[in-house]
Formats: structure tokens, sequence, C-alpha cells
């Protein structure tokens, strides 16, 4: 038998919503959650004016590549430091076919934002959160790892760099890539022996093509995400292609995205495809604990930390799948998604 749930009451979180949406405007939540980039800068090889908007359709945007102007790399050895990076034309980028990227899947990538505000400065979204996420995930897939600092100032130059493919406040914004991978030749099984931090950006809209609309969930219980002991707890590149089969075949049922269960009694809740989930019933906030298998998502936590100062009681557990279906809101976030309500959930309860 399939349940579903549908017109969800939006009432109650959201005050919530909006403030997440709105995260950077309100002067409490800034000095937590975004750092002012700094205007003062060498002059750079790029010689766009700060004023100068690239020409797109800003009121178009949907979540695909437009690749803005540049991009920064840094490299270092297997045993050495990161050394300091540069900012190049976006392009093509040569590989060895042996890289251990290529051939074991070494890489790991982070996903943040900038934002243009009205007076036309820019905001980055708790970048030094992404640096540290970084090296953490460095850590699993046994990498070396650019330092915080090195991290958010290849995030700044980047952003700076690009400054007129920042949409206009309301419009969208600057998606901003880092990626650290496994870039150098080995044949047998092993960590590769150079590693290049690459950071490039795109301009987009909304993630999901629903746009503020609430999504279609649905809940897979062929395939599962991730599984105790592996690597679901960072943003390892292996993760996401495993789920594409899942995906593709939910949304060619008319579905936006899918929610996957535990690997081990298939009846609890851990995440979307690329975002976490939150379940809402009355005053209380719960959310899939993180135990390795799900992503601790940085606007995962800013909207934990926001819900509790808005008097919400934030839970971190093992969430049934009962409870999602009785919730009186659900809703997903991400760097990519921010903040998404969902609308309906079909599940194929299996008991």
């Amino acid at each position: 038998m399939i349940k579903a749930i549908s017109s969800l009451r939006k009432t109650l979180v959201l005050p919530l919503h909006l403030h997440i949406r709105t995260l950077q405007t309100f002067a409490k939540y800034n000095a937590q959650a975004a750092s002012a980039l700094r205007e003062e800068r060498k002059k750079p090889l790029y010689q766009n004016g700060d004023d100068e908007y690239v020409d797109l359709d800003w009121d178009n945007l949907g979540f695909g590549l437009t690749p803005a102007d540049y991009m920064y790399v840094m490299k270092c050895s297997k045993d050495g430091e990161f050394t300091q990076g540069e900012l190049s034309p976006y392009g093509n980028i040569q590989l060895s076919p042996s890289a251990g990227v290529l051939n074991y899947g070494q890489a790991i990538y982070e996903g943040t934002k900038a934002y243009r505000k009205e007076d036309g400065k820019l905001l980055l979204f708790r970048p030094d959160h992404n640096a540290v996420r970084m090296k953490l995930g460095a850590e699993r897939m046994l990498m070396p790892s650019p330092s915080v600092d090195q991290f958010v100032n290849a995030i700044k130059q980047t952003a700076l760099a690009n400054k007129r493919w920042v949409p206009p406040a309301g419009k969208g914004t600057l998606y901003i890539r880092p990626l650290l991978m496994g870039s150098g030749p080995i044949l047998g099984l092993g960590p590769a022996p150079e590693y290049t931090f690459i950071v490039y950006a795109s301009p987009v809209g909304n993630y999901f093509k629903e746009g503020m609309a609430a999504l279609n969930l649905y809940v897979e219980e062929e395939y599962v995400r991730a599984a105790p002991g592996g690597a679901g707890g960072v943003k390892s590149i292996t993760n996401y292609a495993p789920v594409l089969k899942a995906l593709s075949r939910a949304k060619s049922r008319g579905f936006s995205d899918v929610l996957y269960l535990d690997s081990v009694k298939k009846k609890y809740l851990e995440e979307a495809s690329s975002c976490n989930v939150f379940v809402v019933k009355g005053r209380t906030i719960s959310t899939p604990a993180t135990n390795g298998t799900i992503l601790e998502g940085i606007t995962r936590k800013s909207v934990m930390e926001i819900a509790s100062d808005q008097g919400y009681q934030v839970v971190e557990k093992a969430v049934h799948m009962d409870e999602v279906m009785d919730a009186d809101e659900v809703f997903c976030t991400g760097t990519a998604v921010v903040v998404a309500p969902v609308g309906t959930i079909t599940y194929q309860d299996k008991r």
C-alpha cells in the first residue's frame, strides 16, 4: 500500500524558512554564518569593473553549469603541503589516464555560495566550516588538504575574480565548487603521489525545477545511499554516482527527488540525494543523527542553530518513517537547495 502525505501545513515553520532564506540580512547571524569579502586586493589578471554584470537572463537561472571566467588551482605532493595557488581562466585540466581520481575515485568536493547584497557587496556562507569539513573528508580518503586559511582565501579570490557572474540580489547566487583530487598517476591501489585543489564557479538559481514550490519525494527501498563504516559521512565523489539510477527512476515517474533509508533495517530516514532532511511535529524539529552515513551539512547546522534560537526543540536521532509520515511538515536543506518544503512523500511500506 502506498502512503502519501500532502498539503502539509507550512505555518509552523514559515518563520524559520524566512530566517534561512534571508540569513545574510540578519546582523545577529551575519557574524556567525557569513563572511564579508574584502574589497582591498592586488590587481589580478582580471580587469572587469566591480559593477559590471555578465549578460545573462537573471530571471531564469536554473541549476546548470554556466562557467564563470576564472578558477583557482593549487597543488601538492603526497607528503608535502599545498603551495600558493593562483587564478587562471576557466578551462580543461590535464590528467594522466592513471590518475588516482580516475581509477580509484580518490577525491572529495565541497559546495558554497556567494551572495550579492543590495549595496553590491558580496557575502560568503560559512566557508571556514566547508574548509574544516574538507579536512575531515580528506583524512578519511587519505589525502592532504589545504589549511582553513588557504581554503577560505581560495574561495574569496574565486568569488572576487568572478564578481560580474554573481547574480543581482534576490536573483540567485554564485555557486562555488572546491574540488580536491588525487591527480598524480598510480597503477596499484594506493594514495596518489600528487594532489590538486581546484575552485570553480557558476551562477545558479533554484536547485529544484519546482522553484520554491513544495517537493514531491519518493522513498527508495531497493537502493541505499550509504552503509555503516563507509564514506557516506564525507563528500567523497564516490557517494554520488550510485544514487543516479534511483534518482533517474524517480524523476521519470514525476518525483522531485528520492528519500533514502538506513541500510540495515530500511525503516529509518537518512537523507535525500543531495540534501539533509528535517521533520517537524508541533514545536519539535527532528533530523537524522550523523553517524557516519549522513553528511553533516553546513546549512543543516545553521538551521538547527537558528531553530533553537527561535524556540524550537531540535532533536538529532534515528527518525522512523512512521514519524515522517505523521509529521506536520518535512523540509530539505543543503548548500544548493538552501531550504525546500516537502509537499508529498510516497512510501511503499513493506511491513
